[in-house]
């Protein structure tokens, strides 16, 4: 097994996670599974992460970073403020079509929390990431485009995480990636609305 910095190496831990838990469940993936998934001993697996939450909360950052990366992308100014807005709602409905297993991961991931005494902390921390993350990308339009919304960034924050999340929910269950657009584009009529000046 070639060595590698642990950041590298935890990193890849979390990739094979994700990998082998979509696949399998959260419940029915263990460090052994985990281990084999990264092709590495389980003591390298036990050395990197101390514990289960620390695994899980690593996955959780890592699911989220995946998004982020390409919503954050999509943002960049374009010709008209709708443009940009819908743009970044289309980017992560891009990534939930493409990754739907990955998606419905971060919602296991929340029912495992809350019903493990002593992981509750980790579901929280999974939505105040969601609406940090809206916050981060909101403030980001606003230095782009000068604009500062009529509402509190974390009130809008708070309102996109939870549209999202309903979106998102909603494609797993019914299988309907079309019939999203029509909502995209009310959402983006309504953010533009708030980022107006």
């Amino acid at each position: 097994m070639a060595r590698m910095p642990s950041a590298e190496r935890r990193a890849q831990l979390t990739e094979a996670a994700i990998r082998a838990m979509t696949r399998d469940g959260v419940a029915r993936t263990t460090t052994r599974s985990i281990a084999a998934e990264a092709g590495v001993s389980l003591s390298v697996v036990h050395y990197c992460f101390d514990s289960k939450q620390a695994l899980l909360e690593a996955v959780i950052e890592a699911i989220t970073a995946h998004y982020v990366t390409v919503v954050r992308e999509a943002i960049r100014p374009k010709p008209t403020l709708h443009e940009t807005i819908r743009a970044g709602f289309q980017a992560y409905w891009d990534h939930v079509c493409a990754q739907p297993g990955e998606h419905m991961l971060t919602y296991e991931l929340t029912q495992y929390a809350l019903r493990r005494p002593g992981f509750e902390h980790l579901a929280r921390r999974q939505y105040a990431m969601y609406r940090d993350t809206y916050e981060e990308l909101i403030r980001q339009l606003g230095q782009d485009t000068g604009l500062v919304p009529k509402v509190p960034v974390p009130v809008l924050a708070g309102y996109l995480a939870a549209m999202t999340d309903g979106l998102t929910l909603a494609l797993l269950v019914l299988g309907d990636e079309k019939s999203a657009a029509g909502i995209l584009d009310m959402i983006t009529d309504h953010v533009q609305d708030l980022m107006g000046p």
